[in-house]
């Protein structure tokens, strides 16, 4: 298999995207993890290569409304998953979490009408080849807490305050 792929800079640092030829997302992770984002391609895919390219208007577009405030632009980004049919239940589960808000791995494994299967979630979220857009970030602990997060916790917290302040600050206007 061969992706496109590039470099973007983000307020949370660089991340690396790769892309098929019908544009859609098929990875978004961290620069600074790099080694993960290989393993999941080989995980997903198996043998790819990847060749920079631009990208494309309709990633990069969403990716910086999304951070400029507008949260939801990223909703409109294609994906494409590899995986198991189970995991790819779940990284749609997690695109149906309303920006701004959160679900504990127990509430995703209810959603998908499999309550017992929690551990099974926790590990196709770790297992998300699509960070930020399939927002992973967005899954808590049953307590509330931060649990883990491939990027690591602080950028799991940025994201949550950008889209809880986005959030609120939308509701706001459209209240009035």
């Amino acid at each position: 298999m061969q992706l496109q792929s590039a470099r973007k800079t983000s307020p949370v640092g660089d991340v690396l995207l790769a892309w098929d030829d019908h544009g859609a997302l098929r990875v978004l992770d961290f620069a600074d993890h790099e080694p993960r984002m290989s393993k999941l391609l080989r995980l997903h895919y198996g043998a790819c290569d990847l060749v920079e390219a631009a990208l494309p208007v309709a990633i990069a577009t969403p990716l910086d409304a999304y951070f400029c405030g507008d949260i939801a632009a990223i909703d409109t980004i294609p994906v494409m998953t590899g995986g198991t049919a189970f995991q790819r239940a779940v990284w749609v589960a997690l695109r149906a979490i309303p920006a701004g808000g959160t679900e504990s791995y127990a509430g995703l494994a209810l959603r998908l009408g499999n309550p017992t299967a929690v551990r099974a979630v926790g590990g196709a979220n770790g297992a998300n080849p699509i960070g930020i857009v399939v927002p992973c970030h967005r899954v808590i602990g049953a307590d509330g807490s931060l649990t883990g997060y491939g990027g690591g916790i602080e950028r799991k917290k940025w994201l949550l305050a950008h889209e809880a302040a986005h959030t609120a600050r939308r509701d706001l206007f459209s209240a009035r």
